[in-house]
């Protein structure tokens, strides 16, 4: 499955690793509509996106994107202030600051906005996926993607999945990371401890 095979793929932030992730999503085809109620924080994203030490262009300076594909892939990325721009996306990816009652707050909105069959994930680093799922009336459609920084460039995708999700939601996000050129790996929700597998290791 190429970016391009999920119509539209949904961020919620437009902070370090929200940008990072909308551009990895565009710069692989795919449409994207990343949501920030700041309107600031959504001018300097599109800053950031094109000359950003990650940026497009730093991308044209690796020999990794064509120069004249800077301003298509930029456009691929609508930047809105309101969740509900996110109706039409098939997987929205949630990369507000880690904060667990923001984030909840987040995904009991996104459950009423979002598509009926939407994906919802969480780039949390560690909370526990279930608590957000649980905060929705779709628990089987939500899983966490934790995305390594620099989002653009690192392709390491750890998938993290409770014992409710539904093994098609994991298997859309999977075949969506393989195809922005991700390694995903699928691991169990720890919901008694703080981080995943990835970060567990880090710390250990």
């Amino acid at each position: 499955m190429s970016a391009a095979a999920v119509e539209t793929v949904g961020v919620i932030g437009a902070g370090v690793m929200g940008t990072g992730i909308a551009q990895a999503v565009a710069v692989a085809g795919g449409a994207v509509v990343c949501v920030d109620t700041s309107a600031a924080a959504r001018e300097r994203a599109r800053r950031q996106l094109v000359e950003g030490r990650f940026g497009l262009r730093a991308a044209v300076e690796r020999g990794k994107l064509a120069a004249a594909d800077v301003d298509r892939v930029a456009a691929r990325i609508s930047w809105e202030s309101e969740l509900s721009a996110v109706a039409g996306a098939a997987v929205v990816i949630e990369a507000v600051p880690e904060d667990l009652a923001l984030k909840v707050r987040v995904f009991r909105e996104l459950d009423r906005v979002a598509a009926a069959g939407a994906v919802l994930a969480t780039n949390s680093s560690g909370f526990p996926v279930g608590a957000l799922a649980a905060a929705t009336d779709r628990p089987t459609r939500v899983l966490g993607w934790h995305w390594s920084s620099p989002a653009q460039i690192m392709r390491f995708a750890e998938i993290v999945v409770t014992e409710h999700t539904d093994p098609d939601a994991v298997a859309t996000v999977t075949r969506l990371a393989h195809g922005l050129g991700k390694n995903p790996v699928v691991v169990r929700d720890a919901p008694m401890a703080w981080g995943y597998v990835a970060n567990r290791v880090y710390w250990a």
